[in-house]
């Protein structure tokens, strides 16, 4: 037998070894004591995107059934107080306007990001079953200072309308701040934060990271050109989806929309959409890989977020509110962690 055939029959020989070397990590919590904690990831438009017409009431389906799934954790798909702070630090990388400024719940509160953000950690490790409503007015306004709007909310709307008022640190900018919210089209204020208040829970979770994919590149023109041209050389499917989802968007009642998004099928396109075009693209400075590389890094940033908020409590039934688009990379990379199961979100809005 030559050399090279010896060479391609040990090869043969050695491959399903190989193979047997990988380790599957999804089953080292096969014999785990204890329930697996239950994660649910609920694909959403961005409702401030949504027609003029839109009305709040339109996702008091969705909301009943997210209710019915029982959640002790929610997060959004918002930057934390803690990466805000860390930003503001650090304005030569990321600019002076990364997040909202806190100034008016500073100058409301006598606290900065830090010792917002400390305040709320020890006030929530000591709250009383029974708070009162000076206790909620003053944490949703340690929240507001930790630039935490979407936990304020959650605190102003498990107060009776009569103690919706000024007091406790919340002074009249304040208020009007929390009441503006109550109404801002968007998935934390008109979702997130009504569950939380209606299953009686303290806060949501802000999970969103985007220090990872803060894109250091000489011609950001020529990036966006390139990136735009090869997202539109595979949207063909995406753009049939779109017009169905804004068509659903339109109705009294956004239950069939949110089945709709969160469906296999839509998935597979948000997936195939992002990431095939700009993969295949064919550039000599290579923006649409690099694009797909800081994709994959706030995914991943935001997947361990997510983590971190039931690190302590294994078995917590955790929802996660996300842009669609995310919910592909979301429902891999957290089935992979030891101890979670994933919920359909489809079986829980029929």
């Amino acid at each position: 037998m030559g050399m090279w055939k010896k060479v391609a029959w040990g090869l043969a020989a050695a491959s399903p070894l190989l193979a047997q070397a990988q380790v599957d990590l999804t089953k080292l919590d096969r014999d785990m004591a204890g329930p697996k904690s239950q994660v649910m990831v609920l694909g959403t438009v961005h409702l401030s995107g949504t027609p003029a017409t839109f009305k709040a009431a339109s996702l008091g389906g969705v909301i009943d059934r997210l209710a019915a799934f029982k959640p002790d954790i929610i997060t959004i798909e918002s930057e934390s107080g803690e990466d805000c702070d860390l930003a503001a630090r650090h304005p030569a990388k990321y600019g002076a306007n990364w997040c909202p400024k806190t100034e008016v719940a500073m100058a409301a509160t006598g606290l900065d990001m830090p010792a917002a953000l400390a305040e709320v950690d020890t006030t929530l490790k000591a709250w009383p079953a029974k708070p009162t409503a000076s206790q909620r007015r003053r944490l949703a306004a340690a929240f507001l200072a930790a630039n935490e709007p979407s936990s304020a909310l959650v605190q102003w709307l498990q107060l009776p309308a009569a103690e919706r008022r000024e007091g406790d640190s919340l002074d009249a900018a304040l208020v009007a701040m929390l009441e503006k919210l109550e109404k801002r089209k968007n998935e934390d204020n008109l979702i997130a934060a009504p569950l939380a208040a209606r299953l009686g829970l303290q806060r949501v979770y802000s999970v969103d990271n985007h220090t990872g994919d803060r894109i250091d590149l000489p011609d950001i023109k020529a990036f966006v050109k390139q990136l735009e041209a090869a997202w539109a050389s595979s949207s063909a499917e995406m753009n049939v989806r779109r017009k169905q989802e804004d068509a659903l968007s339109q109705a009294d009642d956004m239950l069939p929309l949110y089945r709709f998004i969160n469906a296999p099928e839509s998935m597979r396109i948000h997936a195939e959409s992002n990431v095939v075009g700009p993969m295949r693209a064919k550039s000599a400075e290579v923006y649409p890989q690099i694009w797909v590389g800081g994709w994959e890094i706030r995914n991943l940033r935001m997947v361990a977020n997510i983590r971190e908020t039931f690190r302590e409590r294994p078995g917590a039934r955790v929802l996660s509110i996300v842009g669609a688009a995310h919910k592909p990379w979301f429902d891999h990379w957290l089935a992979q962690l030891q101890g979670v199961e994933i919920v359909d979100a489809v079986d829980v809005l029929k």
